[in-house]
């Protein structure tokens, strides 16, 4: 009889987490998360105009990375980011300036091919639409950002629907280092999209950058494949796995490549929470972890993860529609344990003045000065 009336109990909460996400928005799930080696690794592989071998970016840790480019006079470096800038822009553990310029490069690139094929007598109306949608977007990333000049991006991978890291601050020479996670419905188009400030990660970094007085650089990191819509991929944790390998890497990067006073404090909004939860960043690589707007972390407690590394898990304001989502994990569906909960270990940030999913970075809020607190080591 107990073992029924757990049976019961677990396909109760499995179907009211279905039925509160299809309330919110239910979206068809699958998609494809974009892994593996930055685009045009095998060119990189076989290039041998140095006469030295070149590190394989799908096995090269970034410490091999780092201690390779620290080898290079400064014209190879610039050598190797003008002839491969896609994988130099992406290569964690590369100088962080030296990637910054092979992706402006980069993305000048995808820009002439999207405008060829604009142009291109022989593609469909419909693809000639897209290619112009796509050159457009790149222009307006390479546009200047008044006042500070050039934007600055650590990453971009045009692949799937894009991603991209943008960074607020002299990543370099700072000393402090944020790294905002985001949730779903981010890539390339939406990463930095006005109609909601504070709820896309360069809307989040740039409010942080500022409640810091510019003294921590934050990066707004677009680097992994999120879920679309309210769907089974945001329910489901094998996007979040395949971004907590890539968010893994980049913190190793930044490990090897910058150095600040501490590792970074890491922001993770939504779903980027699962992403930071099933990263388990560890003390090397992480000062704490913040989650916000959270439906779990893909574990059980705090206990699951690196005790090394505070856990922060800022109050649920009472508009925010992720309290709706039963905290729970079953048949491969949720998030596990709610943090914000005393029980689950992690310690408690105030959101007074925070209004919905999106609010929590809004200047102003209790929120927003407790993560700069965090921000600058406090």
């Amino acid at each position: 009889m107990g073992k029924q009336r757990i049976r019961r109990t677990a396909a109760a909460a499995a179907l009211a987490l279905v039925a509160v996400l299809g309330a919110g928005g239910w979206a068809a799930g699958g998609e494809r998360a974009v892994t593996g080696p930055p685009p045009g690794s095998t060119a990189w592989v076989a290039d041998t105009a140095l006469g030295l071998a070149l590190p394989d970016p799908a096995g090269a840790t970034p410490a091999e990375v780092a201690a390779f480019f620290a080898r290079l006079s400064p014209a190879d470096r610039e050598t190797l980011a003008v002839r491969h800038p896609l994988v130099v822009g992406n290569l964690d553990g590369a100088p962080v300036e030296l990637r910054h310029r092979a992706n402006a490069r980069a993305i000048a690139e995808e820009r002439d091919r999207a405008l060829a094929r604009a142009a291109d007598p022989a593609l469909t109306p419909r693809d000639r639409t897209a290619a112009r949608e796509r050159a457009e977007r790149y222009r307006t990333l390479l546009d200047a950002a008044a006042p500070g000049g050039p934007r600055r991006f650590l990453a971009f991978d045009p692949r799937g629907r894009g991603q991209i890291a943008e960074v607020f601050g002299d990543l370099a020479g700072a000393g402090r280092i944020a790294v905002v996670v985001p949730g779903s419905d981010i890539d390339l188009r939406s990463f930095d999209r006005a109609g909601d400030p504070y709820g896309t990660p360069v809307g989040m970094a740039r409010a942080l950058a500022g409640a810091t007085g510019g003294r921590t650089a934050v990066i707004a990191w677009a680097g992994y494949t999120t879920p679309l819509g309210l769907g089974p991929d945001a329910v489901t944790e094998p996007l979040a796995r395949a971004g907590a390998e890539r968010l893994t890497r980049l913190l190793d990067g930044l490990a090897v490549s910058t150095a600040p006073e501490a590792p970074p404090t890491v922001f993770c909004h939504s779903y980027g929470s699962v992403v930071c939860g099933l990263a388990r960043p560890g003390p090397r690589q992480a000062s704490g972890v913040v989650v916000l707007g959270s439906p779990g972390l893909g574990v059980g407690s705090a206990a699951e993860l690196d005790p090394r590394v505070p856990l922060w898990a800022t109050a649920r304001n009472g508009s925010d529609w992720i309290g709706n989502v039963p905290y729970v994990r079953l048949f491969g569906l949720g998030h596990g344990a709610d943090p914000t909960d005393p029980a689950f270990g992690a310690r408690p940030l105030p959101s007074t003045g925070s209004h919905g999913h999106t609010g929590y970075f809004a200047p102003g809020t209790a929120s927003l000065a407790a993560f700069a607190a965090l921000a600058l080591g406090r």
